[in-house]
């Protein structure tokens, strides 16, 4: 089974609990009668607009449609598609901006309940973490103060010098900092140099690169 036909099959799922037809789905979407039956039949690949129109309708999350719930636990572990530019991805935890602290995974898509949109150009496996803390804050160039919003990407290379969300593999913790790689050796560097520098060592793993930022207050 093809992911056009996986995702198909969650449409078909999610639309006979609801009780309707696939004409009434597409009618109640403004579509021809048989626009639903191509997306179930997985002829048709469905969009992140087609997928929030579908949601409204059925009552559930654009990413039910379009992801199954192992995929969002294991975020790193998709085979991910680039998506075209401004689309929503899901807010999935806050991250400690500080120091190590817990960070809640969607282990259910049903737990996200906030959505954020990007112009950059992502994988379909980003997601938006909460900035708290002032351990990323600087006086000087580029600054992350608390309930900044930052959107990560499991797909891109981490690379010296990029902004990353690294999380330790024996407990569920994480923390946004800078990665310096310096003579073969990785550390985990704050922008505020109040805070220290953590050794990167085998505890833990680069969970994405942040490839956008914005202030949302909650």
């Amino acid at each position: 089974m093809n992911k056009k036909q996986e995702v198909g099959k969650r449409l078909k799922h999610f639309r006979e609990n609801k009780g309707i037809s696939q004409k009434t789905l597409a009618e109640l979407c403004g579509w021809g009668a048989s626009r639903v039956g191509n997306y179930e039949a997985g002829v048709r690949s469905i969009n992140l607009d087609d997928a929030e129109v579908l949601a409204e309708h059925l009552g559930i999350a654009p990413y039910q449609i379009l992801f199954d719930s192992a995929e969002l636990a294991n975020t790193s572990a998709i085979k991910v598609t680039p998506l075209s530019s401004k689309a929503s991805y899901p807010v999935i935890s806050s991250v400690q901006a500080g120091m190590w602290k817990e960070a809640c995974e969607p282990y259910t898509i049903d737990e996200i309940d906030t959505f954020l949109e990007t112009t950059e150009r992502v994988s379909d496996c980003s997601f938006w973490l909460k900035v708290e803390g002032e351990s990323m804050m600087s006086a000087n160039g580029v600054s992350f103060p608390p309930d900044t919003m930052i959107l990560i990407d499991p797909s891109v290379e981490a690379e010296n010098g990029k902004l990353v969300v690294a999380k330790l593999d024996d407990v569920n913790e994480a923390t946004f900092k800078k990665l310096v790689i310096d003579s073969g050796r990785r550390f985990l560097k704050p922008l505020n140099n109040d805070f220290p520098i953590l050794p990167v060592h085998g505890n833990c793993k680069i969970v994405g690169v942040v490839v956008d930022a914005k202030l949302k207050l909650f």
